[in-house]
């Protein structure tokens, strides 16, 4: 087994991105929440956005692109809608209002909507569904991105992995889904590279729509200004796999980002604009129905998925299954943390003047 890297407490992780934005100016409680976000993404095993998107923020704030001092401003709002400017603030602190000012929308009104402009990448989509099944209430949540999936039959970038996440709440906790509409998000593919990996499957295509394999090739070819090639939609490289559903799927996510918030399109990102989109629904459940029976007829379907006959010595897992698993596995154990990105971090804490992150122990695979 090869040391793929290292693992990190939860309250070390926390306090070492809470001391990286405060050094970049952000406030106390803003830091705190950002950490909140981040470790969350880790301690569910969603790596691709957890603490190595640390990088990705330092060159966007470093940049300019991200304005730590910038508060957000509510534009419109009705008894069940609200637009909100981001103001080039971090997309996390921004969702999080948005959110939380929808879900006391949705208490009142039984339904809310809030679209964000000019914001930049928010990290997980699922950490914000779960605050409306926390209050009871289904969460969706959606975000446009810098351009990498390469719709069926062409051969360049448009639109973003354009991620879609929903929560309907139990008495157990939620049933989360977040995925993005692309095969994967750029993210998996940066991990991979830092693990020493290639890509498993059809994820990616270079111009010609050929399959590519090498992170470190798709990871240059989107990073040109004229990006040639990129991810593929969900179903892959072939119409008979019906890639036409995930081209779609990410389209929708587009509609209800992009074009309700009349920002740019995930094509126009990442050299002139760096404007991102976001997307927030709540709706209250009651309103079908008693609550509590909703709830329960819900257990009992996914409980009844998990009781179909299945392959020996396996079970059948949905969507969300990993990351209570992980969650709670890492929780006690701690996060896991690449080494490179540990590299990569570490070299921001030095510029930035904050005692490097430590390891607890080291990953082996």
């Amino acid at each position: 087994m090869e040391v793929t890297g290292v693992r990190v407490t939860v309250s070390k992780a926390k306090r070492f991105v809470e001391k990286i934005y405060d050094g970049y100016g952000f406030s106390r409680k803003d830091s705190a929440l950002i950490a909140t976000t981040l470790v969350d993404a880790d301690l569910r095993g969603i790596t691709s956005h957890g603490v190595q998107r640390l990088s990705m923020y330092d060159r966007k704030i470093r940049a300019k692109y991200i304005i730590p001092y910038n508060k957000w401003t509510v534009l419109n709002q009705t008894k069940t809608s609200v637009l909100v400017d981001a103001n080039q603030t971090m997309g996390q602190l921004v969702s999080v209002f948005t959110m939380d000012h929808i879900i006391s929308k949705a208490q009142r009104h039984g339904i809310a909507v809030g679209v964000v402009r000019d914001s930049n990448h928010f990290g997980a989509a699922g950490y914000y569904v779960r605050m409306a099944a926390k209050k009871g209430l289904i969460g969706i949540a959606s975000t446009n991105t810098n351009p990498l999936l390469v719709p069926p039959r062409a051969g360049q970038p448009f639109l973003g992995s354009n991620p879609l996440a929903f929560a309907f709440p139990t008495k157990t906790g939620a049933f989360v889904f977040d995925a993005a509409t692309s095969t994967v998000s750029l993210g998996k593919i940066e991990v991979l590279l830092k693990r020493n990996r290639q890509v498993p499957g059809q994820w990616a295509i270079n111009g010609d729509r050929e399959q590519l394999n090498d992170p470190q090739t798709i990871l240059d070819e989107l990073s040109r200004s004229h990006r040639i090639g990129g991810i593929l939609p969900l179903g892959g490289l072939n119409e008979a796999n019906s890639n036409y559903k995930g081209f779609g799927n990410a389209l929708i996510v587009e509609c209800l980002t992009s074009i309700l918030a009349q920002g740019s399109l995930s094509a126009d990102l990442g050299n002139k604009n760096h404007d991102i989109s976001h997307f927030f629904l709540a709706l209250d459940p009651a309103l079908f129905g008693n609550l509590d029976k909703l709830e329960s007829s819900l257990s009992q379907m996914l409980a009844r998925i998990r009781r179909l006959a299945h392959l020996p010595e396996e079970s059948i897992r949905i969507p969300g299954d990993r990351e209570i698993q992980n969650y709670e596995k890492n929780r006690t154990a701690g996060i896991a943390v690449a080494e490179k990105t540990l590299n990569e971090i570490n070299e921001i804490a030095d510029r930035l003047g904050v005692s490097k992150l430590t390891p607890s122990n080291k990953v082996r695979e």
